[in-house]
């Protein structure tokens, strides 16, 4: 368990001390030029351009648990995980076209006050609530127990220290310097995994003996994204019926990956920056599920621990010096989840419960020491979650972490698709589905995970579809509700003013679009 840190030399723990060092500067440097400029720490002043938008969004969503998880699933079942990198096309598709000119028509900086402002008070409340504990549950905590397992892989400590000191280095960046920050350096901390990965991917294939010989030591369907619909980890319909759910909740509605849109210089630089990502969503194959392949047919006898892949190749294959900077590829990919959940959760509870509700006064040095507060309560209680789902057994990472959006999902992705698509609906069936409907999925999710697990109870379908049929009674539900409501109060907001897209954004989806169809022709028809 230990074989990592046992390869470390001298020359490892310099690169690790110099990195950490440089990052901390970053963040100081950004947290005084702030000062300057009286800036919040939310939404970067407005002053995002499209690459950093994109890295940043990537960098939220490529958490340690990508690595892992990624590498894990192609060891155990090939490329179908590519489907949750590139079906995503279609859900970024709609945040660029669809929600994002409608966001910053309205100027908000979070997504509860985008609600509050077309159903009033009582529906940002809800989802005030509702969006801190999305962010602490399926962002801060999930991120951090990820990242626990891997430094407890690498130095073989407990998971209360391992997280720990996790928490403590992420949380003093985004302490600092805040989004701003935070996105100066993913950029650079992206280029980063991205070198290091296609490396790993490269001297993989050179041990294996090419890509003919890989093809010879790997099942035939290793290589298909779309699974047969009796297939046990990952049947068609599932996928195509249930990831929508949770990827309209993910991509559209959740503040951690709509705050960097949020913070673009203007509309056409948050769609390009959506555009980017969905491009750097194509690399997911090399990049993250390969390694997993090729550890398959290097290293077969990992068995059943497939969690163990992508450390497994890294150790065999990286010479001194490169194991150094596979530590910081890994803490840079944790500062970048970490970070980015924290400022969405300081964002949330300052604009939408402190400044709404306690203190409409409060200036910007109150709002910023009050994000500062949230921050710091946060790190507290994502220890505490991370280390309680470290006592939940029988299921490999990925899923748990699949499993937990597929239940917070639901009732988000039914209001946001209904508020923007239906003009009928109704606060009350908003507010409903919020709080009720949120309260029936959990539930669900609370029996499928813990009272009646999966793995013991065939009964129960997988749970993409669970997902998608606990999507479908919450939207039945709020039409219902809608239509029924003698006196209706719906959308007040006038949207009219809602900027249009550009040529140049249209054309990049265009061929975003037609490369990801080409790819899922050659992945199924080969």
């Amino acid at each position: 368990m230990n074989s990592i840190y046992d390869k470390l030399t001298t020359l490892d723990f310099v690169i690790v001390a110099g990195y950490l060092v440089a990052l901390l500067i970053i963040g100081y440097v950004v947290s005084v030029k702030q000062r300057k400029k009286d800036e919040t720490l939310f939404l970067a002043g407005n002053s995002l351009n499209w690459y950093s938008i994109g890295f940043n969004m990537w960098g939220t969503n490529v958490g340690p648990s990508s690595l892992l998880a990624f590498a894990s699933i192609g060891y155990a079942t090939g490329i179908v995980a590519g489907n949750f990198e590139w079906y995503a096309f279609v859900f970024l598709l709609l945040l660029a076209m669809v929600f994002a000119p409608r966001y910053i028509a309205s100027k908000v900086s979070t997504m509860p006050e985008y609600m509050g402002k077309r159903y009033g008070d009582s529906t940002q409340n809800i989802l005030a609530w509702y969006a801190l504990v999305k962010i602490l549950v399926s962002w801060l905590s999930l991120g951090l127990f990820s990242g626990g397992v891997l430094v407890r892989q690498i130095l073989g400590i407990p998971m209360w220290q391992s997280v720990t000191v996790l928490v403590i280095f992420s949380g003093i960046f985004t302490f600092a310097g805040g989004l701003k920050a935070i996105a100066k350096v993913n950029v650079f901390q992206m280029i980063l995994l991205i070198v290091v990965s296609l490396t790993l991917s490269y001297l993989g294939l050179q041990k294996v003996g090419g890509i003919e010989a890989l093809l010879a030591k790997t099942p035939s369907n290793f290589w298909n994204l779309v699974r047969p619909s009796d297939d046990a980890s990952y049947p068609w319909p599932a996928i195509l019926l249930g990831y929508p759910v949770a990827a309209v909740a993910f991509f559209c509605t959740d503040q951690s990956m709509v705050q960097s849109v949020l913070g673009a210089k203007n509309l056409e630089q948050g769609q390009l920056g959506v555009n980017f990502i969905g491009w750097l969503k194509v690399m997911a194959l090399p990049l993250f599920i390969l390694p997993g392949i090729l550890c398959y047919a290097l290293y077969p006898e990992l068995g059943s621990n497939s969690d163990l892949a992508y450390m497994t190749m890294v150790t065999n294959l990286f010479p001194s010096g490169m194991n150094g900077l596979v530590i910081c590829v890994m803490i840079a990919v944790l500062v970048g989840t970490i970070g980015s959940s924290l400022n969405a959760l300081s964002t949330v509870f300052t604009n939408d419960i402190y400044v709404k509700k306690i203190n409409p006064t409060a200036t910007i040095k109150d709002q910023i020491r009050i994000g500062r507060l949230t921050i710091a309560a946060g790190c507290v209680f994502a220890i505490l979650i991370a280390v309680a789902i470290d006592n939940i057994k029988g299921q490999n990472l990925f899923n748990i972490f699949q499993a937990v959006l597929g239940f917070l999902a639901p009732s988000l992705s039914v209001v946001f698709l209904l508020s923007v698509f239906w003009k009928r609906t109704t606060k009350k069936a908003v507010n409903a589905t919020l709080s009720w409907g949120s309260a029936f999925s959990l539930f669900v999710g609370v029996l499928y995970l813990w009272i009646f697990p999966a793995d013991k109870y065939p009964f129960w379908p997988h749970f993409l579809l669970i997902s998608f049929y606990i999507f479908a009674v919450l939207l039945i539900a709020a039409v219902i509700i809608s239509l029924v409501d003698r006196n209706p109060e719906v959308n007040v907001s006038d949207e009219t003013d809602i900027p249009k897209t550009s040529k140049k954004v249209k054309l990049l989806f265009g061929l975003l679009g037609l490369t990801i169809f080409v790819l899922y022709l050659i992945f199924n028809f080969h």
